[in-house]
């Protein structure tokens, strides 16, 4: 069932939800909706709880924009749904969903293809409290979470993680700290769009990426052709070999006294954000494509089976 958005009586931009997300998910569905009633549809703007069903059906025919982050909505459950209802939508699939929202699963298809990574493992929140063997400076973030959120670096021997405990989830990733500056490439369709470097004082953390003036964007980034290049090739191969559709957003670490040896993926995100601060947009902007234009085409993308 493709979608045939002319003929589509509304757009229903699902928004807010349940994660943890959900402040930046309002902000998301609120540009949206701004923009694509600009380029004349009707848009219906539905927050995402556990009546979602009921709320679907009660729009009756319609497509939907999904502007949720993080989980329920970006990890396959939302579009589970929307496949049942048959109702198109935008974005990536369940499979897809799913597979980017689990990090150690993401490295694994990167590695399957020649991207590369650092090193990483999965760990219970007990093993780590109790204190790791390995050698800092090391990550530590959830499994399954995006914007940043739960993420501890660890700099030198310390078992503070143990004090933090009851706002750790049960599973872990556990991943070498990859030194070096912060890159990211936007994919539309079949598309890289081109390289952001993100320059902050500390690191690119939750508050860095949604409040205007703790991050500067450099688009398109000061970096040597190789790495550029590299960075629009690695972010197309991880958004097909993830098997993503519509728009994706794959970051970097580049560590510039190894050159190509330096880059290495970190993750990809299925559902950018779409806010005034917002790394996709930026892009797409400078490419040509302004923020109605991309909304558009996000829309017209949607259907079932994805």
């Amino acid at each position: 069932m493709e979608a045939s958005v002319k003929m589509t009586p509304k757009i229903v931009i699902l928004m807010g939800g349940l994660s943890a997300e959900r402040d930046i998910s309002l902000s998301t569905g609120y540009e949206c909706a701004v923009a694509l009633r600009n380029q004349g549809y009707h848009v219906v703007q539905v927050d995402a709880q556990h009546d979602i069903v009921e709320r679907l059906l009660a729009e009756g025919e319609c497509v939907v924009f999904n502007a949720l982050h993080g989980r329920w909505g970006e990890d396959g459950c939302v579009q589970g749904i929307l496949e049942y209802l048959r109702i198109p939508y935008t974005h990536s699939g369940v499979l897809s969903s799913a597979l980017t929202m689990d990090k150690q699963s993401t490295k694994d298809a990167y590695r399957s293809v020649g991207l590369p990574v650092v090193n990483s493992m999965l760990i219970s929140k007990e093993e780590v409290c109790k204190g790791l063997t390995k050698k800092p400076p090391y990550v530590v973030k959830p499994n399954n979470e995006g914007s940043s959120i739960g993420i501890f670096f660890v700099k030198k021997d310390s078992n503070f993680l143990s004090e933090m405990s009851d706002e750790l989830p049960d599973v872990l990733l556990v991943e070498d700290y990859a030194v070096g500056r912060e890159l990211t490439t936007a994919v539309m369709g079949d598309r890289a769009l081109t390289v952001t470097e993100i320059e902050t004082d500390g690191w690119y953390d939750y508050d860095a990426k949604y409040t205007l003036g703790l991050s500067q964007h450099i688009v398109p980034a000061k970096i040597p052709v190789e790495i550029f290049d590299a960075c629009l090739d690695f972010a197309l191969r991880a958004h097909q070999v993830l098997k993503c559709r519509g728009v994706s957003r794959t970051d970097f670490r580049w560590d510039d006294t190894k050159g190509l040896e330096g880059l290495v993926l970190l993750e990809t995100n299925t559902q950018p954000g779409m806010t005034p601060t917002s790394l996709v947009p930026e892009q797409a902007k400078s490419v040509g494509i302004n923020f109605g234009q991309l909304c558009q085409w996000i829309v017209e993308d949607s259907s079932c089976d994805r």
